[in-house]
């Protein structure tokens, strides 16, 4: 069954894709809760014009994605945290903390937007981030967690 995604789904696309799934899961998941329609024939000519008008508009904001990206690129983030013996934190550090970094720098991410690679971080050191700036700008920021 083909459907249209009103909003992003993980794992299976972005709003106003069109994807194919199983029935069940369209009739059962995606279309009670709202997050797809059935892709008729009068669906797909609306999307097809909602997506003719939305290209120079989504044109503008991959660039300015693409801006807001190199110019984290280039800079290290630092995110303080309370630590004791053996460099080991209280707590573990979060996307949240690594938005507020973000935020404290000049640019606006939302915190659903970041993963942490890896597991969870308890120690003191080094790790990487990825940032979606856009559906087709992922970065991958550099942050260091240091004693505070």
């Amino acid at each position: 069954m083909e459907v249209i995604l009103k909003q992003d789904v993980e794992h299976l696309g972005y709003a106003n894709d069109l994807v194919k799934v199983r029935e069940g899961y369209a009739r059962n998941f995606l279309l009670p809760r709202g997050l797809a329609v059935s892709a008729t024939e009068s669906e797909k000519k609306q999307l097809a014009e909602t997506m003719k008008q939305r290209a120079h508009k989504e044109a503008k904001i991959k660039a300015e994605a693409e801006k807001m990206a190199n110019g984290l690129a280039d800079k290290t983030l630092k995110i303080g945290a309370k630590a004791g013996e053996k460099g080991k934190i209280f707590g573990s550090v979060n996307t949240i903390q690594i938005a507020d970094a973000i935020r404290a720098l000049g640019f606006e991410v939302d915190r659903k937007n970041i993963k942490l690679k890896g597991e969870a971080i308890k120690s003191l050191g080094k790790y990487e981030a990825e940032v979606a700036f856009h559906r087709d700008v992922i970065k991958t920021i550099p942050f260091e967690v240091v004693e505070e």
